[in-house]
Order: C-alpha cells, then structure tokens, then sequence
C-alpha cells in the first residue's frame, strides 16, 4: 500500500501551533551551575526522545488518570461507554492493578528499537496522576510489584529498573517522568473532606488548614523522588508533571529541597518542573504543540504518534512523513521531539508503531547528520523550508507535502551566501550547481524519473 493510501485511511492528526500552555522564554531561569549548563548543551543535541505512558489504564483504551476528576469529565469521561456511576468509575479504575499483567513486556527488543532508529533518550512514566507506581516502591502498596498485580511474580516485574537498564545498555539516556500530584494516596486525596465527595486535580482539603497532613504528603513525594535517584542507576532527567502542584497554587512540596538533595547523588541531573517556571524547569515542554517561532532556551515538545498518551485499541497514527516534518520544524526552532508511543497492555507495542519507528529510522540513518547536534539558523522555517547549522555547515530542508508533489528543477532556497560555498544533496548527489538569485540561490536539481515519487524532505548540505 502506497504512503498516500495509508495517509488517506488514517487522516493525519493535527498539531497545533502555539496553543497548549507552557512557560514563557521570560520564565526560564538560567542555571549557574556549569555542570547543568553543560548538560543541558547536552541536552540540546539529543533532538529526539522516545516517551511511553504507560500503567493498568491502558487495559481500558481510554485516557490516563483524567477519568478520575470529576469537574473535567465533560472531557476526561467522553470515552467512557459502558453503564457506571461516577463512583463506580473510579472504583473499576483503581482496581485495574489487579488485572495488570503485560507478561509480554520484553524491554530489551523496545531499546534496540529505539536505539536503532534514531532515538536518544527515553522519557517513561514511572508514576501518573493515578498514583500507581511502575517502580518497587516502599512508600504504597498500589504500585506493580505488590502482591495485588499479578506481574509481581514476573522477572520484569520492577518495569522501570528493567527498562532503564535496558535503555542504558543501548546507549541512551534517562528521562524519569514523575507526577507530583497523587489521586490515590490517602494525604492528597484524602477522604471526608470538602472536596473528597467531587474530585477536582488539586488536594480534597487546602493544604493551609491541615498543615500536618499536607506535610505527610510532601514527605511521601520526596520519598518516592529519593527512591527513583537512588536505586535506578543514572538518572539524566526528572521530568515533572501536574504543574498545579506548586507554592503559587498554595501546594509547595518543597521541590527545590529534594532536587538538590537528589543532586547531591547525580549531580548532572536536569530538573523539568513544567509550567511553574524558576529555577527547576531546566526545559521547557509544549505539549501536543510547536511554538510559532524558534525559542531562545532549551526545550521538548511532546507530541503522541497516535490520538493520545495512552494506548487506543484502535488508532489513528501519524504517518512517517508527518513525523520526520514534525521533527524537522521542532529542530529548527531549537528544540527536540519526546515522542510518545503508547505500549498495549500485553507489554508489546503495535506492529504499527513499530513500523512508523522503523521508517523515521531509515530516514535518520541518511539525513541524521542535519538533524542531532544541530542548533537554530535564520532563516529559520520559511514556508516547506527549515534550517539547521553545526559549526560551518548549514542545512536546508525542503519538505514536501506528499509523495505526489512534483520535484522542481531548480530549487530557490531563501538564503544568501557570502562566498562561494559546496552544496550536497544528502543521500542523492554532491557538488551540485547552483546561482545566486535576488531572493537567495536557486540549485539545479538531480534529473529523476517523472515517475519518481516525492521524498519526504530534500536535504542540502551548505558548506
């Protein structure tokens, strides 16, 4: 089947320009400490990052944790078709630990995947909204290696130790996603107050008038952080998520005290505390969007390969063409791509998923080079064109919209150059001609076959 038949069958999923909300450029807050500068130099090389939501939600097929709340389920319920009470809900959802059991999980082939087709971080869910722990924790028993899930006895049974092992193993770096809101645990959610009965994002009591159960929680998070930075090897990133959770919003568990604390283990450690701002949101993180213009700090997308975070029994997944353009317009505004690819229950991921990877590989192996290590070059994104330099080189994209558009003869590039310089079409042929044009250069194109279908991008190397 042709790439255009499959995009007509799946309908691409649209990502919005500059709508979700993230931190502004004016509130991030330049690190002093020259080890995070230098990671974060790091950081920015990386370009793509594999995400994974992952837990006992995605035996359901419907959204993560948000079913939960109680004033967003206009929304968070639409998926929810069988006959239940709101009440109901929430008991069936909690009790999804018992019935979880991905005894197909084999975290070694997702890292070769990863490792293989371009990918350099993993960025996995080690605890949602809902509480459940993907880790062996101490701190409660709703987690997957108690007693109550039957993965408990399976050699994997502690996901995020294999998986990130795993993952170091091939070579890329961790990214711990860690949500610092908790609708299971009795000190957030606690029962028989005023908000216990209608469940909201934040606490079910404000915080200032029961200061000893607010600190019993602000322990319980700080346990759980200690336990990730401390028994899960080499942590590159924290990735914090449920931004309400804050000293703004009246709920400050004291994030900075137990970074530092964290860091005193893995002092290279990068903090994302999205949407708060300050000093521990080393990154920003525009979700399910691309900022209209570049950004000045570091920063990461995330973007789902499907419809949603977590796994759809029936999806609609982007085509590789979508995702190599996604990848290529994030880099040249500065920025890299989490993307996320939800695992089945089973433990496997979709033979679909797999085969977007794959292609998005196979595009990296020849056009890599313009796309890691990179940083932001005007002009930038122009129309189909995109732009990234390393050092000397610069590279511009043209990215067609489908395999029907029709390959000029002359490409007319937006740029100007001050000397003469080399221009290669990476993948196809070196050295080829050009001319100097008031609008920037027009190149003279490889002759290919007027039946040859249009690539993905073409890719010049300026040199």
């Amino acid at each position: 089947m042709s790439e255009n038949h499959v995009e007509d069958q799946e309908q691409d999923q649209i990502v919005e320009q500059g709508v979700h909300n993230y931190s502004s450029e004016e509130e991030w807050v330049k690190p002093t400490d020259p080890l995070l500068l230098e990671r974060l130099e790091w950081f920015k090389d990386q370009k793509l990052g594999l995400m994974m939501h992952w837990g006992p939600y995605s035996q359901l097929g419907v959204v993560e944790s948000w079913a939960l709340i109680d004033k967003d389920k206009e929304w968070s319920r639409n998926e929810i078709d069988w006959d239940v009470t709101d009440e109901e809900l929430k008991e069936q959802y909690f009790a999804l630990n018992k019935t979880f059991n991905p005894v197909r999980f084999q975290p070694e082939l997702w890292a070769e995947l990863a490792a293989d087709n371009g990918f350099k971080y993993l960025n996995f869910t080690t605890k949602h909204h809902d509480g459940f722990c993907m880790w062996d924790t101490e701190t409660t028993d709703y987690s997957i290696t108690d007693p109550n899930c039957p993965f408990h006895t399976h050699k994997y049974a502690d996901i995020c130790k294999h998986l990130f092992d795993a993952f170091r193993e091939k070579g890329l770096a961790i990214s711990a996603y860690f949500s610092k809101a908790d609708w299971n645990t009795p000190t957030y959610w606690a029962p028989g107050m005023e908000r216990s009965d209608f469940t909201t994002r934040g606490p079910s009591y404000d915080p200032k008038d029961y200061p000893e159960l607010w600190e019993a929680f602000v322990q319980f998070t700080h346990e759980q952080i200690m336990e990730l930075m401390t028994r899960y090897g080499r942590i590159d990133m924290l990735w914090l998520d449920a931004g309400w959770v804050c000293e703004r919003s009246g709920q400050d568990i004291r994030l900075g005290e137990v970074v530092e604390r964290a860091r005193e283990i893995q002092p290279w450690l990068l903090s994302a505390d999205r949407t708060v701002g300050g000093p521990y949101e080393n990154l920003i993180t525009p979700e399910q969007t691309l900022p209209e213009r570049p950004l000045n700090v570091p920063w990461e997308s995330c973007i789902t390969m499907g419809s949603a975070f977590s796994f759809r029994y029936e999806d609609n997944y982007k085509p590789v063409r979508q995702l190599i353009h996604l990848l290529v317009e994030i880099v040249a505004k500065g920025g890299n791509l989490a993307l996320n690819v939800a695992p089945q229950p089973d433990g496997r991921l979709s033979k679909t998923a797999i085969s977007r990877i794959k292609g998005m590989g196979d595009w990296l192996k020849v056009h890599g080079e313009a796309i890691y290590g990179t940083r932001t070059c005007a002009p930038y994104s122009v129309g189909n064109y995109q732009f990234t330099q390393k050092g000397d080189t610069t590279y511009a994209f043209y990215l067609y919209k489908d395999e029907q558009e029709k390959v000029a003869e002359e490409m007319h590039l937006p740029i100007q150059l001050e000397s003469d310089k080399r221009i290669d079409l990476m993948g196809v042929q070196d050295n080829l001609t050009y001319r100097r044009t008031e609008q920037g250069i027009a190149i003279r194109m490889p002759k290919v076959d007027a039946q040859e279908k249009a690539p993905i991008a073409h890719v010049f190397r300026i040199q």
